[in-house]
């Protein structure tokens, strides 16, 4: 597996901690709970992008805006375009 240096959310500075916080609030509720959570309660993923936090803002921001419920998928179609894109791309998470 390939490491990743990441930044938890405990060591991070003001504009990193505003970028993960900000794209946490574009979620539906039930993403509030990692699948793999870091030791900092995060997910890894986001935390994959910690040190450029313009870049994790930005990307995760434009997911949970997709995800919205206030657009015309319903959440199951939501999950059946995620999971085939993750097949696709030989995702385990």
């Amino acid at each position: 597996m390939t490491w990743i240096r990441t930044i938890p959310l405990s060591e991070a500075d003001e504009k990193l901690r505003n970028a993960m916080h900000g794209q946490m609030g574009l979620y539906p509720q039930e993403y509030a709970t990692p699948v793999h959570p870091t030791e900092g309660g995060g997910a890894q993923i986001v935390e994959s992008h910690s040190l450029i936090p313009e870049a994790l803002y930005h990307a995760f921001a434009t997911f949970g805006t997709l995800m919205s419920p206030d657009l015309p998928l319903q959440r199951r179609q939501h999950e059946m375009i995620t999971t085939v894109v993750s097949v696709t791309n030989r995702c385990v998470y």
